[in-house]
């Protein structure tokens, strides 16, 4: 009944002020709309609305033949006649992928990236590399050794305290984080750390480096 009333002209960007019910169109359905809240029945089962955040990880667009027709785009049919292809957009976002494995891959730490989509499926941590030329030069040994075996390495090798080192390596989150210091070499080796689970252990660098090339 509310009259002057706004509508689409069927153009792309082109609407229509002051149309009236009746006396310019007649709709093919009348309907109530209203925003949908917790709990209301649902439509088609009754059952209540639980409302959840989501992410748009991909999408879907039936252009149809508005961006060909702009162009000049056309094609031959079988029979000589000339047509419009007709165009369609499908893609998932990288980034919007990313973003729901960090939401779903996470700590209060930081991001736990699964091996599968990790950027790097380790974190090379050198502690007292620069005051300690054994621990330089076994971090670079270990890091040579990986990234010639195709492992991609994150090799933290700046000039900061352990804690500011541990800390980044646990918000940044790659599946495995290898930590050399004067102490791990005086034990043995290296020390790992699984992101995930967060157990650790001196290890032999040959063992890790079997274990992250296997």
């Amino acid at each position: 009944s509310s009259a002057n009333l706004v509508a689409g002209a069927n153009k792309p960007g082109v609407h229509l002020r002051n149309v009236n019910v009746g006396e310019d169109f007649t709709p093919d359905v009348i309907v109530d709309i209203a925003n949908v809240r917790e709990g209301d029945p649902c439509p088609k089962c009754g059952a209540p609305v639980r409302l959840a955040q989501g992410i748009e990880v991909g999408n879907i667009f039936k252009l149809g033949t508005d961006f060909t027709e702009a162009l000049g785009a056309t094609f031959l049919a079988e029979d000589g006649s000339r047509h419009h292809p007709v165009m369609g957009s499908y893609g998932i976002g990288l980034g919007r992928a990313l973003a729901c494995v960090v939401e779903a891959h996470h700590d209060d730490k930081g991001i736990v990236w699964p091996t599968e989509v990790a950027p790097y499926r380790a974190h090379l941590v050198a502690i007292g590399a620069q005051r300690d030329p054994a621990v330089a030069e076994a971090a670079d040994g270990l890091y040579d050794r990986l990234t010639d075996a195709g492992v991609s390495v994150l090799y933290d090798d700046r000039d900061e305290s352990p804690g500011v080192k541990f800390t980044d390596a646990e918000l940044l989150g790659m599946p495995t984080i290898v930590t050399l210091s004067p102490r791990s070499l005086a034990a043995g080796g290296v020390e790992v750390t699984d992101r995930a689970s967060g157990e650790r252990s001196v290890r032999p660098v040959d063992d890790v480096v079997a274990e992250l090339t296997g």
